[in-house]
């Protein structure tokens, strides 16, 4: 009696938690479902947002509406990470950029994930956690501001800047 009450309730869950997701509808022209007005503030997770590009690290790009690290990417951040173990008392924070298309809240959660995606890739390459913080402006700093596929291929990154 017991596990059926449970297997209901969590079935329960479940539909109910789904039901809400599939009220959302896309928006024509973004990588988001839904649009809301209010505005939100760059994700900071223990960084200030603040510091310097660093010139011997170089940015990684992403593909649309993605966090997955590509093979170019993956490259460049194994000589991200060589750079980052020989300067262990460097501090880094890593900016996740998105394009222009989505909602703010969106594009900020996307930056947030392609930051934590680069964090995470150089953390298994052995760079100390504690040396890297990272935050997200979204779509709020983009390097080329242009509105077309090749602006936003660029304006799709992780960049490294002195944390401070």
């Amino acid at each position: 009696m017991k596990k059926s009450v449970f297997t209901y309730a969590a079935t329960m869950v479940l539909v109910l938690g789904l039901g809400a997701c599939a009220k959302k509808k896309p928006k024509d022209d973004g990588d988001v479902a839904g649009d809301t007005t209010s505005q939100m503030q760059p994700t900071d997770v223990g960084a200030t947002g603040t510091g310097q590009k660093i010139p011997e690290l170089a940015s990684v790009t992403f593909a649309y509406n993605s966090f997955t690290l590509g093979g170019s990417a993956k490259s460049a951040l194994n000589r991200n990470a060589a750079w980052l173990k020989s300067n262990s008392s460097r501090a880094v924070q890593i900016e996740g950029h998105t394009d222009e298309r989505g909602t703010t809240e969106y594009n900020l959660a996307l930056g947030e994930r392609r930051a934590g995606a680069v964090k995470d890739y150089l953390v298994g390459q052995g760079v100390g956690s504690s040396q890297l913080t990272t935050i997200s402006y979204g779509e709020e700093r983009p390097v080329n501001p242009g509105h077309d596929e090749g602006a936003w291929g660029e304006n799709r990154r992780a960049d490294f800047v002195s944390a401070q």
